[in-house]
This record gives C-alpha cells, structure tokens and sequence, in this order.
C-alpha cells in the first residue's frame, strides 16, 4: 500500500471525499485560511500548510513541499482544489505519481473554469476526469473519465452540484487503484 499526500487550497469537498474512503497520510494546504484545514483535523489527518509567499521563488517553495512528503513517506500526490500549477521541482521528483481531478472531459474546458465554460457553451454534455499532471494545464495523460448528460434546464449551481456528485465517488475510486488503498 503506498502513502498518499493531497494537496488542496479551499474548501475540501474533494478532500473530504478521498480522506472519508482512503488513507490520507497528510494535507498539505497553500492557504492557511482554507476551510480545508479544519475538515482534516476532524480526521485526525495531519496538516502541513505552507505559504508560497514565504519563499523568494516556486523552486524555493516547492523544495519546502519535497521535504514535507519526504518526512510523510508519501509515493502519491492527489490534487484536490490545488489552485496552483505544479512546477520543476515537484514534477522532477514525483513524475507520475501526481493526480489531479479536473471537472470537464478533457481536452473540452481546461482551466480553472471548466464548469462554469461548459454551461455557457450549452454543451450537451461534460463530465470529470482524473489525469496525471505533467507540465502543461490539465494536459496530462488521463486516467479515468466520466460523462454527465447536462439537462438545458441545469442552473450553474445544479451543474456544479451534478459534477461534484461524480467527482466524490470517481476521484476515492480511482486512487485507491492507483495506491492499493
């Protein structure tokens, strides 16, 4: 069984989700407001939150990051609401054992704002997919997808909620795949 780290910077939906399902070693956290945090201590999940803001450069942060998956043993990194690209450093040391969740059939709707393209497009459908991550913006090979008819009717709201619900139950069952969880 490997060990898992998920970085995230919000709420924790995601989160919630792996750590309710797997072994989540520990959460590494951008954002030391994030309500992500406190839904890990009701876990009794380690948190390591660690502020870019702190270190003169990506490399200089990310190197930080290292160290505390080294301290936690982790083989695996799973994104969950990570709002920051992964650089160099983290990609040198954990190429292919990073997963990132993105809420749109990639390559439709890259980016931080997939659902909300998806619904202005009024696209018949979208769905979730879980990548590796490489050096690109959600343009790494893909694991698993899911597609989800969207009702014309949907608000964003309903969409989101929709996506979400797929999200939860495919991101825990593709990991524990991935990491014998």
């Amino acid at each position: 069984m490997s060990s898992l780290a998920v970085f995230a910077s919000g709420t924790g939906s995601n989160f919630v989700a792996l750590a309710d399902a797997l072994d989540v070693s520990v959460l590494v956290c951008d954002r030391p407001e994030a309500a992500v945090i406190a839904r890990a201590g009701e876990r009794g999940i380690p948190v390591v939150s660690v502020s870019p803001r702190f270190f003169p450069d990506k490399a200089a942060y990310e190197a930080a990051l290292l160290r505390c998956l080294e301290h936690y043993r982790i083989d695996f990194v799973a994104l969950a609401g990570y709002m920051r690209l992964v650089g160099p450093t983290l990609l040198g040391a954990y190429g292919g054992r990073i997963v990132n969740i993105h809420p749109s059939l990639l390559p439709a709707f890259p980016g931080a704002h997939a659902i909300s393209e998806a619904h202005a497009a009024r696209v018949s459908e979208t769905g979730v997919t879980i990548h590796f991550i490489d050096e690109g913006i959600d343009t790494g090979p893909v694991i698993a997808q899911q597609a989800i008819a969207i009702d014309p009717a949907w608000t964003l709201d309903q969409l989101e909620e929709q996506i979400h619900r797929v999200e939860h139950k495919l991101y825990p069952q593709v990991l524990a795949g991935l990491v014998g969880n």
